[in-house]
């Protein structure tokens, strides 16, 4: 078949011009996480577009794949997550392996033990198919040994590599190779002193100090296997891809001089890089680069209280190219976005669905739901909004006056309406501020009273020009007559279109919203 126009495809005829043909077993996708706080939506989204790459490479070539999601459990925590509760008893661990603090949930054998749970959950709650690789079994397992050994052999190589990407100050003393301190169990506080490659071991001593934690003093010898020491992560990155003969792997943009790095250090190595993609960063609300150290950030599990899943992995298919911001009002649009392209799904002629989202987002189109109904996110929150109420039973009798279509479609109405429901709860009524309207709005808001009682039998076209027809006679810009209707009457900033929302919620109920704050 053509090569469908949708970026994993493009993605795959990357994998399939590096892959060497005699190459043996299956293609080998990886992810990397790092689990150093709760997983956020950026950890799910590097897994979810991985998978799209890998759906579409099988659809392109016929060849059979894999996908292994990698822990870096072994690495040191720095500071403890906002996010995380009793950060007491994180504090005195810091600098050791994740695998080595204790779980503030109280719930599991340790913190990354936590975090890689609830990673697993999400993941298996969607049914992605992935192998889950520990950082810590992988170390000490003796899976990595080969490579750690060839990395002691050519440490030299190695430091020719990195040394002159960092600044002159960070050189002295730098080493790919962290050894666990036997006395302590710091990972970050340790600076290796010599290498040993004839007994795969290195000298070291345990004298770092960073804010928050600090060596013990102790000095002494360590082997470089059996997870008795582990390497920094740039060359850690190169390691795995080297034993696992890694051939996708994509990373965020904040990464490119690493994945640089980590290239020429596998060719050090004695093999090529994987292919790659670079992607653009998940913001937060201020527009920052969303962090699992720092806990700021929409989570998975928040996103499925307010919203499908699906809509989430629709959401994240979409330009991956293009930053995106994870906060609590991207749900909404979000939501519209996924439902309209159901609705288109129907006519999309068959040879041309591997180009469209949902195709990727359903496992190559496969059980994509049906829906054709008018009603959707924006139309119940608004509803939410107008009735103040908190019935799920009378917010559905209105979404049924409002469109007849939606009773064919009962389970997408109940969810919508439950979760529209707890978003209105926790994200939207906290924030709502009802506005005292001056005299002037008063008159204007009156005025649109006067003209919506007036109205027999308008259509919404008709209704939605009764704001317009107010601010023209009046001389007033229409972006500040809509302003103070949604900050008056609906206390919130931004709003419906006037004549979708009286259809929706009833000319009767408008009225007697606009009436109250006139007459207030």
């Amino acid at each position: 078949m053509a090569t469908p126009n949708a970026w994993p495809f493009a993605e795959a005829e990357q994998i399939r011009k590096l892959r060497s043909p005699s190459g043996d077993g299956p293609v080998l996708f990886q992810t990397g996480y790092g689990p150093s706080g709760l997983p956020h939506i950026g950890t799910f989204a590097e897994i979810a577009r991985t998978t799209f790459v890998q759906r579409a490479f099988e659809t392109a070539t016929g060849l059979t794949t894999r996908l292994q999601a990698y822990s870096d459990d072994m690495d040191g925590l720095r500071k403890v997550p906002l996010n995380v509760p009793n950060g007491d008893l994180i504090t005195p661990h810091l600098g050791k392996p994740l695998h080595a603090i204790p779980d503030p949930f109280g719930c599991c054998d340790s913190f990354s033990a936590h975090n890689n749970g609830k990673l697993r959950e999400f993941l298996d709650a969607y049914g992605f198919d992935y192998e889950f690789k520990s950082s810590t079994q992988a170390y000490r397992s003796g899976e990595l040994d080969a490579g750690l050994s060839l990395l002691l052999h050519k440490v030299d190589e190695i430091l020719a590599v990195i040394l002159p990407t960092l600044r002159e100050e960070n050189r002295e003393g730098w080493s790919p190779f962290f050894p666990i301190c036997t006395n302590c169990g710091s990972i970050n506080a340790t600076r290796v002193t010599a290498y040993h490659p004839d007994r795969d071991s290195v000298s070291y001593g345990c004298d770092r100090e960073e804010k928050g934690y600090q060596g013990c003093g102790f000095s002494g010898e360590a082997s470089i296997l059996g997870g008795h020491a582990k390497v920094g992560w740039k060359v850690d990155w190169a390691l795995r891809w080297f034993v696992y003969d890694v051939d996708y792997e994509m990373s965020g943009k904040d990464l490119i001089d690493s994945v640089k790095l980590s290239s020429r250090i596998v060719r050090v190595l004695g093999k090529q890089p994987p292919a790659v993609l670079t992607y653009e960063l998940f913001l937060d609300e201020d527009g920052r680069k969303i962090s699992k150290s720092v806990g700021k950030g929409l989570s998975v599990d928040h996103w499925v209280d307010f919203a499908p899943i699906e809509s989430l992995l629709f959401y994240l298919y979409q330009n991956p190219k293009r930053a995106k911001r994870l906060y609590w009002d991207v749900v909404p649009k979000a939501v519209d976005d996924y439902l309209e392209a159901l609705r288109r799904w129907p006519d999309v002629a068959e040879e041309e669905r591997p180009s469209q989202p949902l195709w990727h987002v359903f496992g190559g189109g496969k059980n994509v739901p049906q829906y054709g109904a008018g009603v959707d996110f924006s139309v119940v929150m608004n509803l939410i909004a107008a009735l103040g109420a908190d019935d799920e039973g009378l917010l559905k009798e209105y979404l049924r006056r409002y469109d007849p279509t939606v009773e064919q479609y009962p389970e997408v109405l109940t969810s919508l309406v439950q979760k529209g429901l707890t978003y209105y709860r926790e994200q939207v009524l906290p924030g709502k501020q009802f506005r005292t309207p001056s005299e002037d709005e008063r008159a204007l808001l009156g005025r649109v009273c006067e003209m919506l009682a007036a109205s027999e039998e308008a259509d919404e076209s008709q209704l939605q020009s009764i704001p317009f027809d107010v601010a023209r006679e009046t001389g007033t810009e229409p972006r500040d007559l809509f302003r103070s209707f949604y900050e008056v009457v609906l206390g919130q900033e931004r709003g419906p279109r006037f004549g979708s929302f009286v259809m929706l919620v009833g000319k009767d109920r408008v009225l007697e919203m606009l009436r109250a704050k006139v007459a207030a």
